[in-house]
């Protein structure tokens, strides 16, 4: 199986394909990327390593047992696959490319602040911007263990980076923000 880690530490790996599928393959090369790439950073057995589906719920990673944060996504050309030891994650990945309703997808999806920074780019800039603020919000909803959904006012608090990809896609990566200083 090819793929690619594109990130490994804190508990977290990132892993991605890069093949023109019909999506039903993309997921059964994802899965399977997924278990090989664990047992190699693991150092453990395949065999004790899977990926549960149900039709309507996110899948679920097992590791000899024991549960692990999965996210996966697709987008024409590529699959990721984000897995986090210690906790939920959330990942995306987008196309950049021109969307001519992006002013209302902005409004809608990602709230008015995000929206107003979008119409204050320069044009040439906005579908790069667009789908960074796209995927960033898709991962942390995510994350969160939500379903994408309109803007509601409510911002969530997660930890969210870029990931590295090839030119024309990118991806973000979220997961919750430890707690850190002194406190409950």
């Amino acid at each position: 199986m090819a793929f690619t880690v594109l990130l490994s530490r804190d508990g977290v790996l990132v892993v991605g394909i890069a093949a023109v599928l019909p999506r039903a393959e993309a997921r059964l090369r994802i899965r399977a990327a997924v278990r090989e790439a664990l047992a190699r950073w693991l150092k453990m057995d395949i065999e004790s390593i899977s990926v549960e589906s149900t039709p309507g719920a996110p899948p679920r990673l097992l590791l000899a047992g024991r549960a692990a944060g999965l996210s996966l996504t697709h987008d024409d050309g590529i699959s990721l696959a984000a897995i986090h030891l210690h906790g939920a994650v959330g990942i995306d990945v987008m196309r950049v490319q021109d969307i001519p309703d992006w002013a209302n997808l902005a409004r809608d999806y990602l709230g008015p602040q995000v929206a107003e920074e979008l119409a204050a780019c320069p044009d040439a800039l906005r579908p790069l911007r667009l789908a960074q603020a796209w995927t960033a919000r898709e991962a942390v909803l995510k994350c969160a263990g939500l379903p994408l959904m309109e803007w509601d006012g409510v911002a969530l608090n997660y930890k969210v980076q870029h990931i590295a990809l090839q030119d024309g896609f990118v991806a973000m990566l979220a997961t919750q923000k430890t707690k850190t200083g002194v406190g409950p």
